[in-house]
């Protein structure tokens, strides 16, 4: 009787096309998945989003890796492990919005996603779980070092429209920072003067501030008053 009931599995199975049960494959997702998800939250979570603050971008991180690793992983037995790889990184790699340009930190780290779960979806026998699990720790040390350690403290541009020009002159530089202290309550360390209207009694000055938690990479323009504007 059982023998029987395990045949009809086995032609059930066979009609469908795949198996309907596989302990050891579904043990290998479960781990190998749970162990991707795991960097990528570290990656993504830890040390991305809590200095850029960005909900979209984690939202979209998270929910491409799982995408990208769980298609590599399923994938993985057609043969085509280099070229779907790479036809993976040319298709994320060119994604652009429209309206809103991807930053060049946010496809770092969209390509650091991709990678990863590239990786440890592609991973097979040739590759021990040691060399996994180190190209894995690795990664997440230098992006450690790199956000946290050497590039911690970011010099930010702004462009502004300031009124003063008196304050413009090099004997009165010294007065100039203060002000600008004061009333942007930035860390200023560099000034360039650009070019003064004397007409509207402005100067446009790009100044140069310490942000350590800073959103927006580039230069970014505003002016103090609304009527300064060329």
């Amino acid at each position: 009787m059982f023998t029987d009931f395990t045949l009809l599995q086995a032609e059930q199975g066979s009609m469908l096309g795949t198996g309907f049960f596989d302990l050891d494959a579904f043990l290998s997702l479960v781990i190998r998945f749970s162990f991707n998800f795991l960097v990528i939250a570290i990656i993504v979570r830890g040390l991305y989003y809590s200095v850029a603050k960005k909900k979209n971008y984690l939202f979209a991180f998270t929910l491409i890796s799982v995408i990208v690793f769980l298609i590599c992983f399923l994938l993985d037995n057609i043969g085509l492990q280099l070229g779907f790889a790479l036809g993976l990184f040319a298709i994320f790699g060119i994604i652009r919005y429209r309206t809103n340009p991807i930053p060049i930190k946010e496809m770092t780290y969209l390509f650091i996603v991709i990678g990863i779960s590239v990786i440890n979806g592609l991973s097979n026998v040739f590759i021990s779980y040691l060399e996994l699990v180190f190209t894995n720790i690795i990664t997440i040390i230098v992006v450690y070092l790199l956000e946290r350690v050497w590039l911690m403290q970011n010099i930010v541009k702004k462009v502004i429209d300031y009124e003063k020009v008196e304050l413009v002159q090099p004997d009165r530089r010294a007065e100039l920072i203060k002000d600008l202290k004061e009333r942007t309550s930035l860390d200023i360390t560099k000034i360039e003067i650009g070019r003064i209207n004397f007409l509207r009694d402005s100067v446009r000055l790009k100044i140069h501030y310490k942000d350590d938690m800073t959103e927006n990479d580039g230069v970014e323009v505003f002016s103090y008053n609304d009527d300064s504007s060329e």
